[in-house]
């Protein structure tokens, strides 16, 4: 301990001198003076040779006519010498002597030093991250350590992601009875990689291994080992592992680890020697010479396709657990976790919320329930009801309202249309999600939006819902030519969109009729994994000029159907389109009585599920 106060100590006298040094360097004068006997000056006084002197006390500097060159002297004390240097013309200059007491002139002098030295300090100190009077810790591991205090989430606040859970349980249960498990041979994981999109609850899933582990229990991030200094990440490394042997049984905690695990190798696409060095050291202490026994490291990542072979195989990470977004049963599970927390009116069902939205991580909804409760708090409401929660929906799928936003009339009609058209196709198109909610309030960058539900969760996409989805978004263009009989630029996005899903269904997913199961063109591989800077083009120009064609034709022939549909229905058209003007926003309901008065023979039913026509059916039937 001793020995390190004094090498710190050592280091800062030497800085210190080298501070002095390079003051004293930069604040010596470049113009030195030429120092004379006091009878040399005279005698060049007599000769005229002097132009002007300065006197402060008994030290005299002046300077020569002819080179400018300068002098000092001292003087004794002469009561004739300003007589003399007034007949000889020399001008003269007189100081007054300094009252300045000593300890200021050393102050004066060391000022600029001890400033320099602050900022010194200031700017390490910041490079650190703040790290105190551990100012030259750069190798020390920055985990922060979690005791039971610190951890009040447990499984039981963790929801719709069972399966996870009970991968997680098990290495919980490991290290609160090792015998179990060692009995019959088996030795703990190394590690337990969470993998899920955005937002699923990985963060807070370890967070409850924590909770649930009573076990010493240390958080970091992937971006705490990435420094400006090489080597430093490595060193990291080490000593984080090396604090986990001496509190083993641990769990370490390395969110986002993508930052530190990515592919080595990565040469011309901006490789990084430091987080190579880092990864390498993270791979070692995983499973190298030295055991780590008792040691568990639980990381996370939504990036799993970027992280090293070496990393992910069995012995360093022996677990990958899959995060998923929720479905229904879990929606309704995170829901009900939320809602504990937050005063709820007796009529919301949040069973119809969770079925009302499909995709939401629990992110999402824990967002939308926050929301919720702060639109009731605006409008001094005492309990959320179902249209705060509605609301709240709106605002996190579409944006907030621009209601300040002044449109003029013939941009808000055009707007009407172009979602009245997106409407109408998508109501007329089986196979489509049903349309939710048509609003013309200009939400985030759009002008209007038309918000369409699936009415189950999916995780597949087939040919026929993805031509649906191409006729949908053609549908805001066609609906303009036809009423206006001219285009804008509102359908840009849609035509970005709609491009890429049928470049995508003939190059990637093989459904294409003349070119079949066929994946044509190397996907895009990421700069720093130093592969491919650009897609490679593996297929003829032949076949290029073939998945040209087909992408044409499907979008062709799409845009023939949906035009079909909105000339069919150009008095559906125009009501929907009058009634977005009047109302501005349009809900379910008031869809469904427009298709029955307004929609053109053959199509009236199509506004309703396969379940309520099967109900519509069989109410048919009983009343024959």
């Amino acid at each position: 301990m001793n020995s390190g106060i004094y090498k710190n100590l050592a280091l800062w006298l030497v800085i210190a001198l080298m501070m002095v040094l390079v003051f004293n360097l930069f604040n010596t004068n470049t113009q030195t003076n030429q120092k004379v006997t006091y009878t040399e000056f005279l005698d060049s006084v007599t000769k005229e040779q002097v132009k002007k002197v300065t006197i402060k006390e008994n030290k005299i500097t002046g300077e020569y006519k002819d080179n400018n060159t300068r002098f000092e002297t001292y003087a004794p004390s002469d009561n004739n010498l300003i007589s003399e240097l007034r007949d000889y013309n020399v001008g003269i200059e007189a100081t007054p002597p300094d009252t300045t007491p000593w300890y200021m002139q050393l102050l004066i002098s060391w000022l600029p030093i001890i400033l320099l030295i602050a900022i010194w300090i200031f700017f390490m100190r910041q490079m650190q991250g703040g790290s105190g009077s551990k100012a030259f810790s750069f190798g020390k591991s920055r985990a922060k350590l979690l005791n039971q205090d610190n951890l009040k989430v447990t499984f039981k606040d963790v929801a719709g992601i069972e399966e996870a859970k009970e991968e997680l349980t098990e290495v919980v249960e490991f290290l609160k009875d090792p015998a179990k498990f060692q009995k019959l041979g088996g030795r703990i994981p190394k590690g337990v990689l969470l993998v899920g999109p955005p937002g699923t609850g990985k963060t807070l899933l370890a967070k409850a291994v924590a909770g649930e582990a009573g076990v010493p229990f240390y958080s970091i991030s992937g971006s705490d080992f990435v420094e400006m200094f090489v080597g430093v990440g490595a060193a990291r490394i080490r000593d984080l592992f090396e604090q986990g042997k001496k509190n083993a049984p641990c769990i370490i905690f390395m969110d986002e680890i993508d930052a530190v695990g990515r592919h080595r190798g990565a040469g011309l696409g901006g490789g990084h020697d430091e987080r190579e060095q880092t990864l390498n050291a993270l791979l070692v202490e995983m499973d190298g010479f030295d055991s780590n026994e008792g040691v568990i490291l639980i990381a996370a990542t939504n990036r799993p396709d970027v992280l090293d072979p070496a990393l992910l195989r069995p012995g360093r990470f022996d677990r990958q657990v899959v995060v998923p977004r929720p479905d229904l049963k879990g929606r309704l599970q995170i829901l009900k976790v939320h809602a504990a927390k937050i005063k709820m009116a007796s009529s919301v069902d949040l069973e119809i919320i969770a079925k009302g939205t499909p995709g939401f991580s629990g992110a999402d909804l824990a967002n939308l329930m926050n929301e919720s409760a702060l639109l009731a708090a605006r409008a001094n409401k005492d309990e959320v009801d179902t249209s705060d929660i509605e609301s709240a929906k709106d605002r996190v799928i579409m944006g907030a309202e621009r209601r300040s936003m002044v449109i003029p009339e013939k941009d808000k009609k055009v707007t009407a249309f172009h979602e009245a058209g997106h409407t109408i196709v998508a109501i007329m198109t089986k196979g489509a999600d049903p349309v939710h909610k048509v609003s013309i309030i200009p939400r985030g960058m759009a002008l209007g939006v038309t918000m369409q539900l699936p009415s189950d969760d999916r995780y597949n996409e087939t040919k026929d819902h993805l031509l649906g989805m191409i006729r949908v978004m053609l549908g805001g263009r066609i609906a303009e030519e036809v009423t206006f009989n001219s285009m804008s630029t509102g359908a840009s996005n849609d035509i970005e969109r709609l491009t890429s899903i049928a470049r995508k269904m003939v190059m990637s997913w093989g459904m294409s009729d003349k070119l079949g199961t066929i994946s044509f063109g190397k996907r895009d591989e990421a700069i720093f994994l130093g592969k491919e800077i650009s897609s490679q083009k593996d297929y003829s120009e032949k076949t290029a000029e073939l998945i040209d064609d087909e992408v044409e034709h499907i979008i062709n022939t799409c845009y023939n159907e949906a035009r079909k549909i909105i000339e069919d229905n150009r008095l559906l058209l125009a009501k929907t389109a009058e009634a977005l003007l009047e109302k501005e926003t349009i809900e379910t309901s008031e869809l469904k009585e427009l298709v029955k008065e307004y929609a053109a023979e053959g199509y009236k039913d199509n506004m309703f599920s396969e379940k309520e026509q099967e109900e519509k059916e069989e109410t048919k039937n009983e009343n024959n």
